[in-house]
């Protein structure tokens, strides 16, 4: 039996488990306030804050863990898998390569505690997995393509999940698997690989916290406007966009009772959501010439009944859904790197 410690340090909480092989032995997240958060600049100032927040739950926990596993980042483009941190991929995570985000601390902080139980350290299919088909690449224009940063974890465990549910090898399925959350992605998943994924940072559907894909011109207007700056606009897109703008809140279970009180903006604009996310998955169809065994919904917003009810209305037509709750991570980073531990898997090298 291996003992696994994961981490998953997201925006406001560090989410920690300690694994028996793939059995969840304990686990904790600890919520960090905005108001305690304002004092960083910048994401790679929380370092050390993290790594002591970790050590304390270890050490009070008596954990000894054999390996490390944690969420990865915004790294260079990288093929779905396990791999093994590495100085390459801590110099990129510290670079914020394809840009900043909680996640990058993953493989630094795993590192640190790896060195002081003596074991490896792991991320599994990090934001940066790039699993594109050529033609999914073009943007419209040579001097931008199209990037594939995505909930790639939750996309390819979700994928194995319900391959293994209906009874389908995971190298002759297809799917359309959306992950809805504080960030929304939608992808086809043909033979266990993301051939196309709406960049989750800036588009698709809009979602709790993120704009999605916006009109071009309003937005190169705002842009040139004189009245924001471009740590506002970036905030704006990935952070304060969404359900945060219109509503001033990102809480479905909030914005529910409120519809409940007969809010009818509330109730519109969260049904307009829903709309761009059953709009993205019929593009995805057609990725995959409409075979597709079933539609997929997972994250935490899949909690909401009223949120998958309508998006199935608009859906079913495609194919027949099925529903996972939750993002799942924590199990999937325990279970990729069990599989690694005990041989059933390699991992791969970040170069």
């Amino acid at each position: 039996m291996h003992v696994i410690l994961v981490i998953n340090s997201g925006s406001t909480s560090t989410k920690l488990a300690v694994y028996n092989d793939s059995f969840q032995a304990a686990s904790i997240v600890i919520n960090h306030p905005v108001e305690s958060l304002k004092k960083y600049q910048r994401i790679w100032e929380q370092f050390e804050f993290r790594l002591q927040v970790i050590r304390e739950w270890i050490h009070s926990h008596s954990i000894r863990p054999n390996a490390i596993a944690a969420m990865g980042g915004l790294l260079k483009p990288v093929s779905g898998g396990t791999y093994r941190v590495n100085n390459q991929m801590i110099q990129d995570a510290r670079n914020n390569y394809q840009g900043e985000h909680p996640s990058n601390l993953g493989c630094a902080l795993a590192q640190e505690i790896a060195n002081e139980f003596g074991c490896e350290a792991y991320i599994v299919d990090p934001v940066s997995v790039d699993e594109f088909e050529p033609l999914a690449r073009y943007s419209g224009h040579p001097l931008i393509e199209r990037r594939t940063l995505s909930h790639a974890l939750n996309l390819h465990a979700t994928a194995r999940r319900a391959a293994e549910d209906l009874n389908i090898p995971l190298d002759e399925s297809s799917f359309i698997i959306a992950h809805l959350g504080g960030g929304i992605s939608i992808a086809p998943v043909l033979n266990g690989k993301i051939i196309d994924v709406n960049d989750a940072s800036s588009d698709g559907p809009f979602s709790p916290n993120r704009t999605g894909g916006l009109p071009l011109q309003p937005f190169i207007s705002l842009c040139f406007s004189g009245k924001h700056t471009e740590h506002d606009l970036r905030t704006m897109v990935m952070g304060k966009g969404g359900l945060i703008a219109y509503l001033d809140t990102a809480s479905a279970e909030e914005i529910e009772e409120r519809i409940a009180e007969e809010d009818t903006k509330a109730k519109e604009i969260y049904e307009a959501m829903t709309y761009q996310i059953a709009k993205e998955i019929g593009a995805m169809a057609t990725v995959l010439h409409g075979k597709v065994h079933a539609v997929v919904l997972t994250g935490g917003l899949t909690a909401s009944n009223m949120l998958t009810g309508w998006i199935t209305e608009r859906i079913r037509f495609i194919a027949d859904l099925k529903i996972y709750p939750g993002e799942n991570e924590m199990d999937a980073l325990a279970s990729a790197v069990t599989r690694v531990l005990n041989g059933a898997e390699t991992f791969k090298e970040y170069m």
